[in-house]
């Protein structure tokens, strides 16, 4: 159906012209009552789109009419049950995963439609779903230090042009006092935690790393697929660190990281955004592996390094990343950005010699 204009009539993609069907009440107005959620059928989906939780279906009801088509708008959905089979047959079956997902969802005698208004054809509802499968993902962070406080509200973010210079005098003193613990990752790296998460393992202590899902990513949702590849190799503490003796790390992540993708989920090298951040939450090397369909944070050109250009640069000149300027987005409170601003505060100072006429 056509977003830009109503029409009476509306042709469904196999050429067939069908009016959606309505049961009036006593008043000719078609209420809730009028549709019985758990006797629709679908029949083909329109639209699904992850990034806003929304899928458009063509289907009937079969209450009213087996024969006239209804159009079901911006239902969201659970993804709790929906999982990622480890081959291509997970690309496959998504169509229909998103139609057992609507069933399980919202085709329940459990739920219930509250009605904001009926206009002719068209009908907008409130769907209270069946509770059993009507979740929400939850991620906990504890505890919680003050650097995770500012990475996650809301405030104002300013961009940051660091040179070469401004890193050795002013970021790295930063980090090393005041980076975030890196006992995660070594839970990882170490098995201790998340073994049952590993998606590939390459155990070498130089060009190792282990794939597993972000903490962003469900596992199961693969419109949404984001994998960390969490370097072995300890002491890389960001991408300034990063010079031509790590060339074979960064191609082996680079090269195992698609391979594994593609054989767990069926996705190709060319639907993969692989980057590197600066500045990283977390100073200890990883490489961001999400779908291109997905639009997690930090992907725009101010934070991410696609590592294939990371791996041009570096061949190009050894210590690239030693010597070039680079940009970053800091938040107003982070105590980085507060040693940044520091010396342009002094440069604004009024001169106490400066003598009024």
């Amino acid at each position: 159906m056509p977003s830009t204009a109503r029409k009476g009539k509306q042709t469904v993609a196999w050429g067939v012209e069908r009016r959606v069907s309505m049961v009036k009440d006593g008043v000719n107005n078609p209420t809730s009552r009028s549709y019985d959620l758990a006797g629709f059928v679908p029949v083909r989906i329109l639209n699904n789109n992850s990034t806003h939780k929304s899928v458009s279906l063509l289907g009937h009801f079969v209450s009213l009419s087996r024969d006239d088509y209804a159009i079901i708008v911006k239902l969201i959905l659970t993804t709790s049950r929906r999982t990622c089979r480890k081959n291509s047959e997970s690309v496959q079956s998504s169509a229909t995963g998103v139609i057992a997902a609507v069933e399980r969802s919202f085709s329940s005698s459990t739920s219930q439609l509250r009605t904001e208004f009926v206009n002719d054809t068209y009908g907008n509802f409130l769907c209270v779903a069946d509770p059993e499968v009507n979740q929400i993902k939850v991620t906990i962070i504890y505890p919680a230090t003050e650097r995770h406080t500012v990475k996650f509200s809301t405030q104002k973010r300013y961009l940051v042009e660091e040179t070469a210079q401004d890193y050795e005098t002013v970021t790295l003193p930063h980090i090393q006092k005041e980076q975030l613990s890196l006992e995660w990752f070594y839970n990882i790296l170490e098995h201790r935690k998340e073994n049952d998460r590993i998606v590939f393992e390459d155990p070498s202590e130089e060009i190792g790393f282990i794939l597993l899902p972000d903490l962003e990513w469900d596992g199961k949702t693969l419109e949404q697929l984001y994998l960390l590849a969490l370097v072995r190799q300890r002491g890389i503490k960001s991408l300034r660190d990063l010079n031509a003796t790590h060339l074979p790390l960064l191609k082996n992540i680079q090269t195992r990281g698609i391979e594994a993708i593609k054989t767990r989920y069926g996705i190709n090298a060319d639907q993969l955004r692989i980057y590197i951040h600066y500045q990283p939450t977390f100073h200890h090397p990883h490489v961001h592996f999400p779908y291109l369909k997905h639009d997690p944070p930090g992907i725009y050109c101010e934070k991410s390094h696609l590592l294939t250009s990371v791996i041009g640069n570096i061949e190009l000149l050894p210590d690239h990343y030693r010597k070039v300027t680079l940009s970053c987005v800091l938040s107003e409170t982070d105590k980085l950005n507060v040693k940044f601003e520091a010396p342009k505060s002094k440069l604004n100072e009024p001169d106490d010699t400066t003598t009024n006429r």
